[in-house]
C-alpha cells in the first residue's frame, strides 16, 4: 500500500470507527420452552436511530440472537409474542402480542396488542443516560429481564415470575383453543371501570397526572408490583423507585433480554438499587405466581387491544447507576465506549506504522 493510497483510505477507516463505537450489542435470549416471535419496535417520532436487525423473528427455545443497536435509539421496545400464524392477511396472527405487518412489525405502526410483556429503552437520555425498564403497562404475557455482561454495575430490569397461573380472574386472557389462559390483562385492558377515556386504571382522562392516578386508585396494582417489584406496574410508577432504571450511557453498556430467565433472580428493590423516581424501596416478599419454567406453550385463539404506553426519557433522575464502587470512572472489566475507541485507533496506528515500513 502506498503513503497515496493510505491516506485517501484514512476518512473510510475513521467512518468506521466513528460507526463502531457508537453502538450497543443487544441479545435476545429465549429460554423459554416452546418457540416465541420475539419483536422490535421503535417510536419514530422520538428519534429515527433503529436497530440493524429485522422488526420480527422466530426464537425457538434456546435461540439467542445479537445485534447492534445504535447509542442514541429512543423510544424504543422488545417484546415476545405467542403461538403466531403468518399466513393469516388481516386481524391477529398471534394469541398475544401481535402487530401489524405480520412477522415483521411495521416501522410505524407495528406495537405489540396487549396483554404484552415489554422491554423498553431510551440509550443517551437526559442528563446523559440509559433508561430502561420492563414495563407491564400493557398487561403480561411472557417473563423477562434486562441484564448486563459482567462488570457493568447497573440494576436489573425485569418480571422473571410468570403471572398467567395466578392472575385475577377478571384480568385473564386471552385463552387458548384447550381455554387456558396466555396472557394476564391490565386493570386498563380490561376496562375494568367502564370508561377507558376517564380512568383511574388507564391514567386518563382527569386521571392524566401523577398525582391524580396514584399506584392506590389502580385495580390490582398490587398483584403487578407485589410479584414483579422491578418492572412498571402502572403508567406512573416511577414514584416507586424500581420502575424507570438508568445506567450512565457514557458506559456504553450492552443488553441481554431474556424471555422465561431463571426464576430466583434477586430483587433491585429487596438490594437497594437505586433507579428513577422518589427513591422508595418496595419489599420483595413472597411471590403469588407460578416460576418462570412454568409457562407452557398454547394454541388457537387470538388477541385483541390497544398499546397504552412507551417509556421514554425522564427528566428526574436520582442518581447515576452503573459506575463501580471499586472506580468512580467505569466498571470492573467492562470495555466502555471510550475503550473501544481506544482500541481501534491503537489498530489504526498499527496498519499506518506498517505501511511506512514496507514503504521504505
Amino acid at each position: 500500500m502506498s503513503l497515496y493510497s493510505l491516506f485517501i483510505s484514512i476518512p473510510f477507516i475513521l467512518s468506521a470507527l466513528v460507526l463502531l463505537s457508537s453502538a450497543r450489542t443487544f441479545t435476545v435470549v429465549n429460554s423459554c420452552p416452546f418457540t416465541i416471535w420475539p419483536a422490535i419496535f421503535t417510536d419514530l417520532s422520538a428519534g429515527t436511530a433503529v436497530p440493524d436487525f429485522p422488526t420480527g423473528w422466530e426464537a425457538p427455545p434456546s435461540n439467542s440472537v445479537s445485534f447492534t443497536v445504535p447509542d442514541n435509539w429512543k423510544a424504543g421496545r422488545i417484546w415476545g409474542r405467542r403461538d403466531c400464524d403468518f399466513t393469516i392477511t388481516s386481524g391477529p396472527t398471534c394469541l398475544d402480542g401481535w402487530c401489524n405487518g405480520g412477522l415483521l412489525c411495521d416501522p410505524h405502526t407495528g406495537t405489540g396488542v396487549p396483554p404484552v410483556s415489554v422491554a423498553e429503552w431510551t440509550l443517551q437520555g437526559d442528563g446523559n443516560q440509559d433508561f430502561y425498564d420492563v414495563s407491564l403497562v400493557d398487561g403480561f404475557n411472557l417473563p423477562m429481564e434486562i441484564t448486563f455482561t459482567a462488570g457493568i454495575n447497573c440494576p436489573t430490569a425485569g418480571c422473571p415470575v410468570d403471572l398467567i397461573p395466578n392472575c385475577p380472574d377478571p384480568l385473564k386472557g386471552p385463552f387458548d383453543s384447550n381455554g387456558i389462559a396466555v396472557g394476564c390483562k391490565s386493570a386498563c385492558d380490561a376496562n375494568l371501570d367502564g370508561n377507558p377515556t376517564d380512568s383511574a386504571n388507564c391514567c386518563t382522562g382527569s386521571h392524566n397526572t401523577p398525582a391524580t392516578c396514584p399506584a392506590s386508585g389502580v385495580q390490582y396494582y398490587s398483584y403487578f408490583k407485589g410479584n414483579c417489584p422491578d418492572a412498571y406496574a402502572y403508567a406512573y410508577d416511577e414514584s416507586s423507585g424500581t420502575a424507570l432504571l438508568i445506567c450512565n450511557a457514557g458506559i456504553g453498556a450492552d443488553y441481554t433480554l431474556t424471555f422465561c430467565p431463571p426464576s430466583g433472580t434477586s430483587s433491585n428493590a429487596a438490594s437497594g438499587s437505586a433507579a428513577v423516581g422518589s427513591g422508595t424501596t418496595i419489599a420483595t416478599g413472597a411471590s403469588t405466581g407460578a416460576a418462570a419454567s412454568s409457562v407452557t406453550p398454547a394454541s388457537g385463539s387470538s388477541a385483541s387491544g390497544s398499546v397504552t404506553s412507551v417509556a421514554g426519557t425522564s427528566s428526574t433522575v436520582s442518581s447515576a447507576q452503573g459506575v463501580s464502587v471499586s472506580d468512580p470512572a467505569r466498571p470492573n472489566g467492562a470495555v466502555t465506549q471510550e475503550r473501544k475507541v481506544m482500541i481501534l485507533l491503537a489498530v489504526l496506528s498499527f496498519v499506518v506504522a506498517v505501511t511506512l515500513v514496507v514503504d521504505l
